[in-house]
């Protein structure tokens, strides 16, 4: 049986804020060298999103390696299989959409990638300087997590607690970068109040900034926008896909929001028991199973 390193110890995400998810990258620089513009020199925040949207580009470049292989892998439970023959590869900087029918193993496919679940077949592989332990992970709340009795900053800092390993402290690098990723997504003035006081979109965002604790390489989002009134789903699509555009973080997200899909996707991953379709949106837009999600609608 082939398979993918396993993070280490179980996934305990529904009973405690641990996370699936760590990481030995590096805080992204904070100093950033300033440049002259006509009439005096660009902000230290200009000068940030310049520095991001530079990195993003860069990784786009080179995106030739994959960061993550899946070589005719067969998934299931119990000797059953529920899909078969799922051959596929993610390079930095993109941003595959997973869709299929409920029951296709979309969620399987997110533990095997996770390294939750190991395949019955195949390989699932990282590369182009990703571990497997650099992959953060955001999945669908459950009703316990919405009413989860911590503060935010508590929660965004509790993205690091893996990496932490024994030591029973975060780091003053620790600590920077969850103040870095509340900046990033907006929810700095909630640091002190109580999660589950928050509205969904809120909480979201509180989650997204603790999964950036894990990683500056590769985001996993299961339905994220599930629950969410049209204008937080909205704000949160912004969100994700500006982190995919300006800070080249590889996004796979597993949705039924084929419209979303057409906006924003740069790959698109259909499954069922034995794979549909994987490729450029453009040329799944383009084939039959993409006219027929799609209603035929063109990016």
């Amino acid at each position: 049986h082939g398979g993918q390193q396993s993070f280490a110890g179980k996934d305990d995400f529904g009973k405690r804020w641990h996370g699936r998810q760590h990481s030995d990258a590096a805080v992204p620089a904070g100093g950033v060298a300033e440049r002259d513009r006509p009439g005096g020199n660009i902000s230290l925040e200009d000068a940030g999103k310049l520095q991001r949207a530079g990195k993003g580009a860069e990784r786009r470049e080179q995106g030739n390696m994959a960061q993550l292989r899946c070589s005719d892998v067969t998934l299931g439970y119990e000797g059953t299989a529920v899909m078969e023959h799922l051959s596929f590869s993610v390079s930095a900087g993109d941003y595959l959409y997973i869709v299929g029918e409920n029951g296709s193993g979309k969620s399987t496919l997110m533990k095997a990638i996770l390294g939750l679940k190991s395949p019955m077949a195949g390989k699932i592989e990282t590369g182009d300087g990703l571990k497997p332990d650099e992959i953060g992970y955001l999945p669908q709340q459950t009703a316990v997590q919405r009413d989860f009795p911590a503060s935010v900053l508590e929660i965004v800092r509790s993205g690091c607690l893996n990496r932490s390993g024994l030591r029973p402290f975060y780091t003053r690098q620790e600590k920077q970068l969850a103040l870095d990723n509340m900046e990033r997504l907006g929810i700095t003035h909630l640091a002190k109040r109580c999660y589950r006081e928050l509205s969904g979109g809120q909480q979201q965002r509180v989650l997204l900034a603790r999964a950036l604790g894990a990683t500056q390489k590769m985001l996993v989002l299961d339905e994220p926008v599930t629950g969410l009134d049209p204008k937080a789903q909205t704000e949160l699509y912004e969100l994700i896909a500006k982190l995919n555009r300006e800070d080249g973080i590889t996004i796979l997200m597993v949705s039924h929001d084929m419209e979303a899909a057409v906006k924003y996707a740069s790959h698109v991953l259909h499954i069922s028991k034995t794979p549909l379709f994987f490729g450029t949106k453009a040329d799944y837009l383009r084939s039959r199973i993409g006219q027929a999600y799609t209603g035929g609608v063109q990016a």
